[in-house]
Parts: structure tokens; C-alpha cells; sequence
């Protein structure tokens, strides 16, 4: 499928996450009649990925795994909406192209946690800018510049409210380069910049698994799946899909997600790193770590969200049941990078809230922000 699709996808990222989920969905919708249409994606790093998505035309499997409302799934889903790859350290000019494209509608991202960092050595000439708020904007600037219409943008960094985020970057950013106005109105009143919240654990696949000599891009997800996207409630739905839901404040769903899940995560690496744990899996088995962050859990973190997001507890609970998922070899390494941004990030709010809500420390919190990897 992915050859002979029209690319209205412009994608900044072709790490396992996006393409274990957006592009699954995309895939997806495909198959069920919204023609979305296909993927360029855009790689900023010296991987060989890129090189593997054009070789497979595109083309890799995600092997579904894990246990959902307690019963066991193992499935293999096939995904096709890239059609092509793209490295920005060579192909930059290939980008600026795709970015003029009249059918180009969405914009989407994944970066690192430092990924809205700017670089001082960007300009409008740099092929490419290194930072990724930097290549978006001489991307979005190139398609105005050829009098195209604007674009959707869909950031999936775990950041609160990151559309926000970047579009002010973007917009300071602009200004720093002196770009005319006209652009920063096209910027803000032509494009939509949607917030959004994704969920869903995606790691690398088996290499022992069969589909793995003849797939280099083979990756496993874990069933649960969400993609909540904040819109007016008028406003057009781009994809329809079990996983995605429309909302017209994504802030509840965030701070569920990011503080009890990716909190959680955070928090247990170093503890299971100091025991020799290398995977999730591994130190959800210690009874000690798991008592340990049920405590976190359900005397720190919880108690500062009830009342404030749906459901706490039963999505804490969840949390757990989804750690221990026996199929997902979920690197305690791969937790570990950036660890200091995701501590300020993902823990510290949550110490400061239980502090001024209750009127006192909370100790696991207290102790997890002063953890080092």
C-alpha cells in the first residue's frame, strides 16, 4: 500500500514509538476507507533506519502483546503508511520539498525529552538546523513562502500542553530571525496546533522471533493504546480510531498519564538498575521494588490527583498489571535517558502538589527526585 499512497504526512521522527502507533493508526484508517493518505518520514538521526523503512518499502510488523482485561493477547499487525524516509543531514532539500507539497495536511512529531532545545547555531540557511523547533520552522516557512495552505501539527512529545510549547518557540524563534509578519500570521491563524497526550509502551521486538531475519524494524506493543487530541469541538477529526479520542481539554488525560505512569517509571529505574535489573519486567518480580512503588503509587502520587483527573487508582492499578506484561522487554536503560529532565518533569510537580496539599514531605517522591541514574 505505502508506494502508491498520496503523502499528506509530513513526520519528524521514525523511532519505534511513532511507528507503533500514529502510523499503525494511520495504517489503519487506510485499511478502513479514510484515506489518510501516506508518511515522509524524517530522520534527524545517523541511524540506519531510515535506510531500513526504504528498503522494506515502508513496510515492518508490530507484534501486539500483553494481557488485556485479563485475558492474553499475541497478535501481528502489519503497518504501511510510510512511503518513504528521508535524513535530514542529506536529503534536507528533499524535506523543504515535501514541506511545499499541496497535499501535505499533518505535521507530527516525536523527539527526545530535550527536544524543544534550541540550538544558537541555527539560521534560516542552515541545511538542516539541528534543533527540531528550528527545522519546523524552515519547513513551515518554506511552505508559506510558496503560498501553500496550512497545516495541522501534532506534537507527541510528553510535554503538557506541547502544542503550545512548540508553536512559542517557533513564534520567538521567528522573531529572533527577523521573518516577516505575515508569516507568524499564517503561523498562528492558518495552522492548528493541537495539544495531545499518547499512551502506549512500545519497545524492540524479540530478535529471536521469526519475523525478526526478515523484518529490521520489527517492534512490540503492549494492547492498551490512547491518542487523546485537544480540538474545538467544532473542528474537523482528522482520523478516526478506537485509540484515538477528541477532547476539548487534554490537560486530565496528561496529568494521569505522565505523572502516575511515566512518574512511575522514572522513579523505579534507578531502584532497579542498583539491583542489576535490566528490564521492567525483571524488577516488577522484586517484591521489594513492586511494594515499594505501590506505596509511591497509592500514598503519594494518587492522593494528589483525586479529584482532579478521572479514576486514579484503577488507572494506577492498570499501570501496574501493564509493567508486568510478560512479552515487553522494556530496557530500564531506555528509562534512564534524559533522567534528570524527566525527574523535573514527571516527579517533581508531584512532590511539590503533595506537599501543599498535605502539608508535609512525601518520602518516596523525596526520594526518587534525589535518585541519580
Amino acid at each position: 500500500m505505502s508506494q502508491s499512497l498520496t503523502e499528506t504526512v509530513l513526520q519528524f521522527g521514525s523511532g519505534r514509538f511513532l511507528r507503533g502507533f500514529c502510523d499503525l493508526f494511520i495504517h489503519q484508517a487506510n485499511l478502513a476507507g479514510q484515506n489518510l493518505g501516506g508518511i515522509v518520514v524524517v530522520q534527524s538521526t545517523s541511524n540506519s533506519r531510515g535506510d531500513w523503512l526504504n528498503a522494506q518499502q515502508g513496510r515492518y510488523h508490530v507484534l501486539v502483546q500483553g494481557v488485556e482485561a485479563g485475558q492474553t493477547v499475541d497478535r501481528v499487525e502489519e503497518s504501511g503508511s510510510i512511503t518513504r524516509a528521508l535524513v535530514a543531514q542529506t536529503d534536507w532539500q528533499a524535506v523543504l520539498e515535501v514541506a511545499t507539497s499541496p497535499n501535505i495536511q499533518v505535521v507530527l512529531s516525536n523527539t527526545t525529552e530535550a527536544g524543544y532545545t534550541l540550538d544558537a547555531s541555527d539560521t534560516l540557511q542552515s541545511t538542516p538546523p539541528q534543533s527540531f523547533p528550528a527545522k519546523l520552522l524552515v519547513a513551515l516557512y518554506t511552505r508559506f513562502r510558496a503560498r501553500q495552505a496550512g497545516v495541522t501539527i501534532l506534537p507527541c512529545e510528553l510535554l503538557e500542553d506541547n502544542a503550545d510549547k512548540l508553536r512559542g518557540i517557533l513564534l520567538d524563534l521567528a522573531t529572533r530571525w527577523s521573518l516577516p509578519a505575515e508569516f507568524v500570521t499564517w503561523l498562528t491563524e492558518e495552522c492548528r496546533w493541537y495539544n495531545t497526550l499518547v499512551d502506549r509502551i512500545v519497545v524492540d521486538a524479540s530478535p529471536a522471533h521469526p519475523l525478526a531475519a526478515d523484518d529490521r524494524l520489527l517492534i512490540t506493543g503492549e494492547p492498551f493504546a490512547l491518542w487523546v487530541i485537544e480540538q474545538p469541538e467544532n473542528a474537523p477529526k482528522w482520523i478516526e480510531h478506537p485509540a484515538v479520542l477528541y477532547t476539548t481539554d487534554v490537560t486530565p488525560y496528561f496529568l494521569r498519564k505522565v505523572r502516575i505512569l511515566n512518574g512511575a517509571h522514572t522513579a523505579m529505574a534507578p531502584r532497579a538498575l542498583a539491583k542489576g535489573y535490566d528490564t521492567v519486567k525483571q524488577a516488577m518480580a522484586d517484591t521489594e521494588i513492586r511494594e515499594w512503588l505501590e506505596g509511591l503509587l497509592f500514598e503519594e502520587i494518587v492522593p494528589t490527583l483525586e479529584g482532579r483527573v478521572e479514576e486514579p487508582k484503577a488507572f494506577a492499578h492498570s499501570v501496574l498489571e501493564r509493567f508486568s506484561n510478560p512479552f515487553l522487554e522494556h530496557k530500564i536503560a531506555n528509562i534512564l535517558l534524559y533522567h534528570e529532565q524527566k525527574q523535573q518533569t514527571r516527579l517533581a510537580p508531584t512532590h511539590d502538589e503533595y506537599l501543599a496539599k498535605f502539608g508535609k514531605v512525601p518520602p518516596k517522591l523525596g526520594e526518587a527526585i534525589g535518585a541519580t541514574s
